[in-house]
């Protein structure tokens, strides 16, 4: 048996908690008297609606001066600075505004020069990259293309573990090739391994702090030594983290217009949103939905919708229980009432899907290729009557199945009861497992602590506009295809796309594996969301956009008036 060199992937997403306790309670009810109503009637099918209770804006007013300081709240707290572990949202959304990648990811998900001024092509199998002079780091020392060359090949380093690896798995060399120029070679053209230049995989240190630092490289004591408009001030663990203002930044059109940020760990959703309310905090990215409404009505800020990657999903972890049977998949997607989920869970600022990606990642290809892609997928309307013979049919009435849940917020307890309750409409047996945050989060990483769980919540967002980030994840023995499912067909597919330079022509591929991946249901789409950002009444001027995650957007925040 000959095993291919694998396209790299992005790594895993990391759940995200959005929705205030507060009205969980009439919430739950609502969505079970839904599912109630959907088991007594049997056949009766609901069509899926695409309607969505928000209108997406590009920006915000621009600023009218500077800031002394502005505040802004996260959920929880990084568990680490390291570009090479920065797996989730509250990590990259600081980082962003203190390190920097080769190439920018922009508000309209396009990608531009960043650490690089130029990038190349010249064989399929190579890139080349120009770095920027004139860059410095924050403890004043130039950035040089050795730099470069060591930050990139950490993701190769297995004593380093980076979570990004993935997308190294076709390099065969990092060398530096001029005075200011790094080259990469691929085992195979590899379509991806550029656009993950302007994530994580692409991000710039320097050698010498990373030398010097080691182990401790990234977490609250050793901290961070970049490039990016601010600084690391100070971590006080638990509590916050500042940042203060580089003037000596390369890029004069994005000098911070705050001289300080401070981000503080809220945990609660309640206590997040009341500080908006207060102005106690000038703002926060994921507005708990629930609570959107209020906010909208309060005089003490706006709040924004902004494009996004993301896909609330139930993830199936295991194949090898009843969830194995693609009938029994099929069977519970019938059975979720998804319209109702999204009015209960987000109060209808969402917008169901059928798909594992935005069409927001599909910009590149030609309109009528990525029309396409969602032309002709399976719609799973509700029909619990026609579920409940697919699980019998499967053999798998009165099988139990896990589903985890943790109190991130008020939306995962609704869909994780909304679940329950769909399945136990079919005749299955669930049994939800509420476990901690921190042990949640752990469930993306480490098989074991997944080891009884049958479904996992999780909102993935694309690190990359290319919907091949999504696919990628989902071929055979792929490190974030949690679930074990494997289809050699669609491999097939996705391998072949991924070596496909022209965006359109590897769109044509990439719509075969989203209808694959339609038809078999590793994964179950719920819903699409926005991305949600809110600003007092003090501050203005970022983009609401995913690109959050990579793009220093805390410098383009000023003053209202």
């Amino acid at each position: 048996m000959t095993i291919e060199p694998q396209p790299p992937l992005s790594a895993a997403r990391r759940p995200r908690g959005v929705p205030a306790r507060r009205s969980l309670a009439a919430t739950a009810v609502l969505l079970t008297g839904l599912l109630a109503l959907a088991a007594c009637t049997g056949g009766a099918k609901t069509p899926v609606s695409g309607a969505a209770n928000y209108e997406l804006t590009a920006t915000t007013p621009a600023p009218a001066g500077e800031l002394g300081s502005f505040t802004w709240s996260i959920y929880a707290e990084p568990a680490s600075l390291d570009y090479a572990h920065a797996f989730d949202y509250p990590d990259n959304q600081v980082l962003s505004n203190v390190c920097e990648s080769l190439l920018r990811w922009n508000a309209d998900l396009s990608v531009s020069p960043g650490l690089a001024e130029k990038w190349d092509n010249p064989t399929p199998t190579t890139w080349v990259y120009s770095i920027r002079p004139g860059v410095t780091f924050h403890d004043g020392t130039p950035l040089t293309a050795a730099d470069v060359v060591a930050s990139l090949q950490r993701h190769l380093d297995p004593a380093v573990g980076s979570y990004w690896n993935s997308s190294y798995t076709n390099v065969s060399s990092i060398e530096q090739t001029g005075e200011m120029q790094v080259t990469v070679t691929t085992t195979i053209p590899d379509s991806q391994f550029n656009l993950s230049m302007a994530a994580s995989p692409g991000t710039v240190e320097s050698a010498a702090t990373l030398a010097r630092d080691g182990a401790d490289y990234g977490n609250s004591t050793a901290g961070v030594n970049c490039t990016g408009p601010f600084s690391l001030g100070k971590w006080d663990s638990g509590e916050a983290i500042t940042l203060e203002r580089y003037d000596a930044y390369w890029d004069k059109n994005l000098v911070a217009k705050s001289q300080q940020v401070k981000f503080v760990f809220l945990s609660d959703p309640n206590t997040r949103v009341n500080a908006f309310k207060s102005g106690e905090v000038d703002g926060g990215w994921m507005i708990p939905s629930n609570a959107i409404g209020g906010l909208k009505s309060s005089p003490n800020g706006k709040i924004y919708f902004g494009t996004s990657t993301a896909i609330a999903s139930e993830i199936v972890t295991d194949m090898s229980g009843p969830l194995g049977d693609v009938r029994v998949r099929k069977a519970l997607m019938m059975a979720i009432d998804r319209p109702g989920l999204v009015a209960a869970a987000e109060q209808g600022h969402a917008k169901v899907t059928d798909a594992l990606t935005s069409r927001s990642v599909w910009n590149g290809a030609r309109k009528e290729v990525s029309d396409g892609a969602y032309a002709g997928l399976e719609s799973y309307p509700l029909d619990v009557a026609a579920a409940t013979k697919l699980v019998s049919d499967a053999g798998a009435t009165g099988k139990e199945i896990v589903i985890a849940t943790s109190p991130l917020s008020a939306g995962a307890d609704v869909i994780a009861q909304a679940v329950s309750s769909a399945a136990t409409s079919i005749g299955l047996k669930p049994r939800i497992d509420s476990i901690s945050p921190a042990k949640y989060t752990t469930l993306f990483s480490d098989a074991a602590a997944r080891k009884g769980i049958d479904l996992l919540y999780t909102q993935w967002y694309l690190s990359t506009a290319d919907p091949l980030d999504m696919f990628g994840v989902l071929r055979t023995g792929q490190f974030s295809n949690y679930g074990g499912w494997s289809n050699p067909e669609y491999d097939a597919v996705v391998n072949k796309a991924v070596g496909i330079a022209d965006p359109s022509d590897r769109a044509r591929e990439a719509d075969k594996a989203q209808h694959i991946v339609n038809d078999e249901l590793p994964w179950l789409p719920l819903y699409e969301v926005p991305t949600t950002v809110w600003l007092g009444s003090r501050i203005t001027g970022v983009s609401p956009s995913i690109n959050y995650m990579y793009f220093p957007w805390a410098a383009t925040i000023g003053a209202q008036t």
